[in-house]
């Protein structure tokens, strides 16, 4: 059978939807009448502490979240085969937020916004995209999806990664030793990194003070979809204010929700959103994962299954 352990989300409309979607095949509720020793599957999200009691016979931790940094450091995590979210429309969400952000970036729009607050009418114009160099941390999923959108814009791209990809129209960089190059030559920085403990903290003072400075008028900006853990936020905000940093969008947080005494809040030139660049679609979800286990059950093998030992 398969059990729903989803916090923070509609619980009973996605156990409803699965109902449906893997007829015959039992899907069970926290709550409900049953044995833990004959779940196959867990679908979870935010799993609570007790989660996976009991589950001596699962063949599968199926995540919601495309990153399962947090699931990782769950305390009784059972020794099973996890395999994440990963799906055309969570790629398409999160790469609507990316080129939406960089060409606001690109375009100046903090620049100008002050100039309308200040009714002040001044045709100062940005660079043509080509002269703009966008580079994304992470050559994962969401970070290819990204490039393939930017590309047609005409924008200057590199990457880093912490193995080598070759993509086309990509100037590539691979792990630590190529790290300041790649932030010499960026004036608009994606993180698209999944939270390992090697990038933990990764938005930080040092790796603004080397991102390109003649590039963008104003400053380099940074724009973080991933998670919070990868920010400083005090570095962040000191850097936004002496003009280390020209501007940076921000979905993801230290702590969610951003608290009310957090100094990012005024700051003109952070633009931030409550983690929602790429929310997880019901019915993408549903669909996702219901083939998943109706092919496992098949004798075909899990996808998209986690490396414990990368952390993604």
């Amino acid at each position: 059978m398969l059990l729903l352990h989803l916090s923070d989300v509609d619980e009973a409309s996605w156990a409803g939807a699965l109902r449906t979607a893997l007829g015959d095949y039992p899907v069970v509720r926290r709550g409900d009448d049953f044995d833990p020793a004959e779940v196959r599957y867990i679908f979870v999200w935010k799993p609570q502490p007790h989660a996976f009691d009991g589950l001596t016979g699962l063949k599968a931790i199926l995540s919601l979240g495309a990153g399962v940094d947090a699931l990782l450091r769950h305390p009784a995590l059972p020794d099973a085969p996890i395999v994440r979210f990963v799906d055309t429309d969570l790629s398409q969400r999160m790469s609507d937020y990316v080129v939406a952000h960089v060409t606001m970036h690109h375009r100046l729009y903090s620049r100008f916004r002050a100039y309308q607050n200040a009714r002040r009418w001044h045709q100062f114009y940005p660079p043509a995209a080509s002269e703009t160099t966008v580079g994304i941390m992470g050559m994962g999923v969401l970070g290819q999806d990204a490039v393939s959108r930017l590309k047609p814009l005409g924008f200057d791209l590199r990457s880093w990664s912490r193995t080598p990809k070759a993509i086309d129209g990509v100037r590539g960089f691979a792990g630590a030793d190529s790290f300041d190059t790649f932030l010499a030559g960026t004036d608009i920085l994606v993180n698209l990194l999944p939270l390992t403990p090697e990038t933990t903290g990764i938005l930080n003072s040092d790796t603004f003070s080397k991102l390109r400075r003649d590039g963008l008028d104003g400053g380099p900006v940074i724009i973080n979809a991933a998670r919070g853990g990868h920010q400083r936020e005090a570095d962040i905000g000191k850097a936004l204010t002496d003009g280390t940093l020209g501007a940076a969008s921000l979905d993801v947080f230290e702590i969610e929700p951003l608290p009310d005494a957090s100094p990012l809040w005024p700051l003109e030139n952070c633009y931030i959103t409550p983690h929602v660049a790429a929310i997880s679609d019901e019915k993408s979800g549903v669909r996702y994962f219901s083939q998943i286990i109706k092919n496992h059950q098949a004798g075909e093998p899990l996808i998209n299954v986690v490396d414990r030992t990368r952390g993604y």
